[in-house]
């Protein structure tokens, strides 16, 4: 599906893509990022986000934590991340972001809080509950600074994704505050939730969840006990035309990730002001029963979308034409994916060597391919900023 758009919008993107490879300066099994596009993105995210009063802070994930999307994000203006995870914080703020939101979808083990108060001194950390509220605060008064916490919250009928629950009972959120104000080196900033927007497929829009709802209602319970300046912080499904409806339902944070790259669900079904800047590239290995098996190890296809057919161009030249798209069967996430098989059948049958282009929604951390930042494509000079592995670290390669 995103191939659709990126052949449509970004052509040359594809087409440098490809010829880099063809090159041997870019390897198989890697997501390619347009650093051009990232940073015009970043602008125009950050652009809307100041207009509507948010603060903005940019997830790396999707992409790897490449270091030259980070540096790409902050020419564009954001100079803050949300790290998922204690590696993404690492790499962020070794590429130079500063860490805005550190605890939030995971938490920080136990052992790791004193480092990453000292080191990165988020501006919010997100806590689930008590022990690990008394973990970041007990750190951050070690480093010599009061942190500011985020209480995740959820009530009854919240959407969550499995494994991702956790947090506070939002009815008890006013004596929460008051726990986390007592904190020794803490301090309550405000509440959090995830996901608060989705994209709904039978609308083709993207929807506020009730975890939008029970964000307002816990502030209004919290103003009724005197606090009002608190921060709401409410990801999910971030392009810059929510924003204003963001900030209306009452947010003060929002943390684009794959608006940055134009991979939201929303990018497919709407021509949104966010380019598509990521795209999957890997090589031909070899034939085997009407099949062309082309190098794996980065498809991890974020399922937001029921199964549909998989297409690639397939090419020993760089092109966008149809007639270069062949459909591909990917590995079930049951299975390792060392090869996916491409459709050998009919004329101009794919050979060893091929480049074959995918795009697809990316989780790039979760996976073991290459993360290429490629600047320069927009004025048809493309070059090689960086070859990365997925904790933001230079690859060796090609040894």
């Amino acid at each position: 599906m995103f191939l659709d758009v990126l052949r449509r919008r970004n052509p040359k993107f594809i087409e440098a893509a490809m010829a880099l490879h063809r090159e041997g300066k870019v390897p198989a099994n890697a997501y390619i990022l347009d650093l051009d596009a990232v940073e015009a993105n970043a602008r125009t995210l950050k652009t809307e986000a100041d207009k509507n009063g948010l603060k903005i802070f940019a997830m790396t994930k999707q992409v790897g934590r490449a270091s030259s999307f980070s540096h790409a994000v902050m020419r564009g203006g954001i100079d803050r991340s949300v790290a998922v995870d204690m590696a993404c914080a690492r790499a962020t703020h070794n590429a130079g972001l500063r860490v805005g939101h550190l605890g939030h979808l995971q938490q920080v083990a136990k052992f790791e809080a004193d480092a990453a108060a000292e080191r990165f001194r988020p501006d919010y950390w997100t806590v689930f509950n008590d022990i690990k509220a008394k973990e970041a605060a007990s750190a951050a008064q070690k480093a010599g600074y009061v942190q500011n916490l985020l209480a995740r919250i959820h009530a009854e009928g919240d959407t969550f994704y499995r494994g991702h629950e956790g947090g506070f009972a939002a009815d008890d959120i006013a004596e929460v505050a008051d726990f986390l104000d007592g904190l020794d080196g803490g301090r309550f900033a405000g509440i959090t939730t995830f996901p608060a927007l989705l994209f709904d497929h039978d609308s083709r829009k993207v929807l506020p969840t009730k975890n939008l709802g029970t964000l307002a209602k816990a502030a209004d319970l919290l103003a009724k006990r005197g606090r009002f300046d608190i921060e709401i912080n409410a990801p999910g499904t971030t392009s810059s035309v929510l924003l204003a409806g963001l900030a209306e339902a009452g947010a003060t944070q929002c943390e684009p990730g794959n608006g940055i790259h134009g991979t939201t669900a929303l990018h497919v079904v709407e021509d949104l002001p966010e380019l598509p800047a990521v795209l999957y590239l890997t090589e031909v290995s070899h034939l085997s029963g009407g099949k062309a098996y082309c190098f794996g190890g980065g498809f991890y296809i974020d399922p937001i979308f029921p199964d549909y057919d998989v297409q690639a161009i397939v090419s020993d030249e760089p092109t966008t034409a149809s007639t270069a798209l062949r459909s591909v069967e990917v590995p079930p996430p049951s299975m390792i994916d060392y090869y996916a098989m491409i459709d050998a059948t009919g004329p101009k049958s794919p050979k060893p060597g091929d480049t074959a282009v995918f795009g697809f929604r990316g989780q790039a951390f979760v996976t073991r391919a290459y993360v290429v930042g490629v600047s320069g494509i927009s004025t048809g000079n493309p070059v090689v900023e960086t070859i990365e592995n997925s904790f933001g670290e230079t690859a060796a390669w090609p040894v």
